[in-house]
């Protein structure tokens, strides 16, 4: 399982970003996915999810309302919106996917992508 994770950059706050996350050679139909960060000093968090198995998103409270995870229509592909982004958005942001939506909760899900750089400035 291979995931390309793109998009990230440099931004001032109140900009938007949006990062991609592709799949190679396979689709995420029967995978939850979801987005993690992990900024310096700081735990991999998971900030956003899309849990296939019950149909149900998850935000963590801090972008709830800013952030919104998607996919294409394809299912290769997977998409972080992030809207109004603050400084304390900065972070190394990782995608990853597993069939079980518990290790993915958990943040420990088997497959991961490399990670991309969003940088706010104040």
């Amino acid at each position: 399982v291979q995931l390309q994770a793109s998009g990230g950059g440099l931004v001032q706050a109140g900009g938007s970003l949006r990062l991609s996350c592709a799949a190679s050679g396979y689709t995420f139909s029967r995978y939850s996915v979801g987005w993690f960060r992990q900024a310096p000093g700081k735990e991999r968090t998971l900030v956003a999810a899309f849990l296939r198995s019950i149909n149900t998103y998850y935000y963590a409270d801090s972008v709830k309302g800013r952030f919104t995870i998607s996919e294409n229509s394809g299912q290769d592909t997977v998409y972080l919106q992030m809207n109004d982004l603050n400084p304390e958005d900065t972070a190394v942001y990782y995608c990853a996917v597993d069939p079980n939506r518990t290790l993915l909760i958990r943040s420990s899900p088997r497959n991961w992508g490399q990670g991309t750089q969003v940088t706010v400035s104040s």
